[in-house]
């Protein structure tokens, strides 16, 4: 038998080319993830969120509404269907919308307007076909619940009126709500909601407090509305733990998000609006009521920037050169507010703790001696950590806060809170 010899010089290049080829099998396992991407059957519109209470002279959002539609002379469909008047809430809106340069039309379709069947509306090829004509959709403010009603069949089910407005945000038309019509962008929506510390006392039930909502926003973020000047912050989260979901936008009213096809969100308008990360938090299960541990807080303020998917914040062009140093801070005084649920009192707490020597700040929410369990409270204790960031504007006296640690606790109040002297 004629034995083969391998030249050691051939021995030597396949181990090399082994070698690398493991380094090259080992460097794919340990590499960081790669960046999700959006979708490829993403919709490929915008969203324009406001949070209520939108000025006829808040320029900045009317005109954005409208340069997304395309600009002058935008078909833009009005949709009051959340009114108990759509007609005359439709007109105004209209009106405001072609002050600013669009071509808006209502659409004859709620649960409210006079002589009209809004199931039969919700299917008529008229409506759709005026609909499909658009570049632009407008939900106005009310009882979202008569949107719901207005567009979904009993079942659950999309009407050819809803099938014709998500073929308007597919092929990158705007979808623009406020107050209740930024409620619907979601999932789950707040239906018929009780006051935000009964809800953190009592919970929230499907069918009651929270219903399902149209979900143009995703599966993955929830949204909420009025939310700085009514407390609303606290609410959210309830809801994101028995839901699922880890990520929740609240914006304040006379403001808006503005959420692209590659999910960057914008904030523009007045105020700004809190992002809610729920993806690190805990709740401890052996205490009685509602408590959570590790959420992360965040305030986006006019003008700033988040990626849904990167989760890269940017900060608005008069706070990008104003980092705050943590070891120069301005403050030094503790940070407590006895009504954290007040009006704007968790973006005044936010903001003195960011640039402020103490690492926390307490805030407490307790109710009417009257009300349910008034012996029943809770203590918001917002914490700095090692990747908390704030900028300051240098133009105002406004703050971007990202990444306070939130951990909310059940405490128990003497009874009565108070005496006379």
């Amino acid at each position: 038998m004629k034995s083969t010899t391998i030249p050691l010089q051939k021995l030597c290049t396949a181990f090399v080319l082994t070698v690398a080829l493991l380094i090259t099998g080992m460097q794919a396992v340990f590499a960081a993830p790669a960046t999700p991407a959006v979708p490829a059957n993403a919709p490929q519109g915008t969203l324009v969120i406001i949070g209520g209470g939108l000025r006829a002279d808040n320029a900045e959002v009317w005109q954005r509404i409208v340069a997304l539609a395309g600009g002058k002379g935008a078909r833009i469909a009005v949709m009051a269907s959340a009114s108990i008047n759509p007609e005359k809430s439709g007109a105004s809106i209209i009106a405001k919308l072609n002050q600013y340069g669009a071509d808006a039309f209502f659409v004859p379709l709620g649960v409210k307007l006079a002589n009209s069947d809004y199931r039969k509306a919700a299917e008529d090829p008229a409506i759709v076909t005026q609909i499909k004509s658009a570049s632009g959709i407008y939900f106005a403010g009310g009882d979202q619940g008569r949107i719901t009603q207005a567009l979904l069949r009993p079942d659950g089910s999309r009407t050819a009126a809803l099938e014709a407005i998500w073929s308007v945000y597919r092929n990158g038309g705007v979808i623009a709500g406020s107050s209740a019509g930024a409620a619907i962008m979601s999932t789950t929506m707040f239906y018929d909601a009780r006051p935000v510390l009964d809800m953190l006392k009592m919970g929230v039930t499907d069918g009651r407090e929270i219903a399902p909502g149209l979900g143009f926003i995703g599966s993955d973020v929830f949204v909420d509305q009025h939310l700085l000047v009514r407390g609303r912050f606290a609410r959210m989260i309830p809801v994101m733990l028995k839901k699922g979901y880890h990520i929740g936008l609240g914006i304040d009213e006379n403001s808006a998000m503005i959420v692209d096809a590659k999910r960057d969100v914008e904030v523009i308008g007045y105020s700004g609006a809190l992002l809610i990360d729920l993806s690190g938090a805990i709740s401890d299960r052996g205490v009685k009521n509602f408590n959570i541990s590790n959420a992360a807080i965040s305030y986006l303020d006019r003008g700033d920037k988040f990626n849904l998917i990167t989760k890269v914040f940017t900060p608005s062009p008069d706070k990008a050169d104003n980092k705050l140093d943590p070891n120069q801070p301005d403050m030094r005084e503790p940070v407590f507010t006895n009504d954290i649920l007040g009006n704007n009192a968790v973006l005044d707490l936010m903001g003195n703790l960011i640039d402020n020597a103490q690492q926390e700040a307490i805030g407490i929410a307790f109710g009417n001696p009257r009300d349910p369990y008034p012996d029943l409270g809770f203590e918001f204790r917002f914490s700095k950590t090692v990747n908390s960031v704030g900028y300051s504007s240098t133009e105002a006296e406004a703050y971007s806060v990202l990444k306070l640690r939130l951990d909310i606790r059940p405490i128990q109040l003497r009874q009565p809170l108070y005496r006379y002297k």
